[in-house]
């Protein structure tokens, strides 16, 4: 009986050998990932040529969603800037070895990561202006400023985890090294540890950027005429949703496709160990 066992066992471990080799598992993902593509595709096919309104997609291209795709990169770029270079502040806060700038760091952190970020802009488009009295608020189009604040506060706070996490990342020696070649603790951090962290967390920082164009989309609860409100105000009146639908797809991958682009050439040019393509 144990023979019989045995022989059983090593069947299955055959079996299961011969099943998992690399070439089998090869043609499996290649079935998988051709399928998915065709029932994508026929998805898409379908809707483009059953429900999208060609003369109302011509119509609405101008001046409608081209000025929200136009604000929308706008609000990005202004975002995207001011969030890495408060992220960097923010990372370095978080390994700082005085207490108090890391506890600050650290709630920070805390905050805009635990609370989402709709409830933010709430707070900034309708609490700000609450300090003064009705009518009174300075500035008139507070829309857009409460939302390049809201989306830099938010990913200042995820940029400075991927700092943080590139710093630790970096081993300890570099930067005893540089101190013992007379670099001051600043010196070593911009010249040596720094750049070894950017390229530890560009990653993570490049897929944050692309979620913050994302992230745009939530402005339409604080009146922001962006791509979703454009939606919107077509569908209302047409009562067509596929068509704006795919405008505002068009537009958003117009930006994310790019970025992610950039974001590769970035990686291949930090890698200092690798083949650059």
């Amino acid at each position: 009986m144990a023979e019989s066992y045995s022989e059983g066992q090593s069947t299955d471990d055959e079996f299961q050998e011969q099943f998992l080799n690399d070439k089998t598992l090869k043609f499996a993902g290649a079935a998988v990932a051709s399928v998915f593509t065709l029932v994508v595709g026929l998805f898409i096919g379908s809707i483009i040529f059953t429900q999208v309104d060609f003369d109302l997609f011509v119509e609405i291209i101008y001046p409608q969603f081209v000025n929200a795709y136009l604000l929308v990169l706008g609000i990005f770029l202004a975002g995207s800037v001011l969030s890495i270079i408060s992220g960097i502040f923010v990372g370095l806060g978080r390994v700082s070895k005085t207490r108090i700038t890391n506890t600050v760091a650290t709630g920070y952190v805390e905050f805009f990561r635990g609370t989402p970020l709709l409830f933010q802009l709430i707070v900034i488009f309708f609490g700000i202006p609450a300090f003064w009295p009705p009518g009174q608020f300075p500035i008139r189009n507070w829309a857009i400023p409460a939302a390049i604040i809201g989306l830099t506060l938010n990913h200042a706070a995820y940029v400075g985890e991927a700092v943080r996490g590139g710093i630790s990342a970096v081993p300890e020696g570099q930067m005893e090294a540089a101190r013992s070649l007379g670099m001051s603790y600043v010196q070593a951090m911009r010249e040596v540890v720094l750049p070894q962290a950017w390229r530890n967390a560009l990653a993570a920082i490049g897929n944050d950027q692309v979620i913050l164009v994302k992230d745009t989309s939530l402005l339409t609860v604080i009146a922001v005429p962006e791509l979703i409100s454009a939606f919107r105000q077509v569908n209302s009146t047409t009562f067509d949703p596929w068509t704006p639908i795919l405008l505002v797809a068009i537009a958003y991958l117009g930006i994310t496709m790019p970025l992610g682009k950039v974001v590769r050439y970035l990686e291949n040019r930090s890698d200092w160990g690798g083949d650059r393509r």
